[in-house]
């Protein structure tokens, strides 16, 4: 979901096949799914922040400013991928595992920053 709306606020193509499978996802799927009612307020916070760390991103993208800081930014994915670790596996795994869960994000600064002139 959050791969296709950052597609279109970039004006990237998205298909309809894709586009129909997000509305469903964010409006049928992901609020009735058990786990997510369960720990609705945990995750509802980890959503708002990963919405304003992206827009935070975005913006900065868009007025020349990207750097180091708005690459960690839109990383912001991971941080709920962690705490669904922690809601899931608990405090201990998620100690354990936090690094394994943030080196899950492939993008490299180097790349990341060479898309922005």
């Amino acid at each position: 979901m959050i791969q296709m709306l950052d597609d279109v606020a970039d004006g990237d193509p998205v298909t309809r096949s894709d586009l129909d499978a997000v509305i469903w996802s964010s409006l049928i799927s992901m609020p009735a799914n058990p786990f997510y009612l369960a720990n609705f307020q945990a995750l509802q916070a980890g959503l708002a922040l990963l919405v304003m760390k992206w827009k935070a991103s975005d913006d900065a993208e868009r007025t020349g400013q990207a750097d180091a800081r708005s690459f960690i930014w839109r990383a912001g994915y991971y941080d709920l991928v962690l705490l669904v670790v922690l809601l899931t596996k608990g405090h201990a795994t998620a100690m354990k595992d936090a690094v394994k869960v943030m080196h899950l994000y492939g993008e490299q600064l180097d790349a990341y920053l060479k898309e922005f002139p």
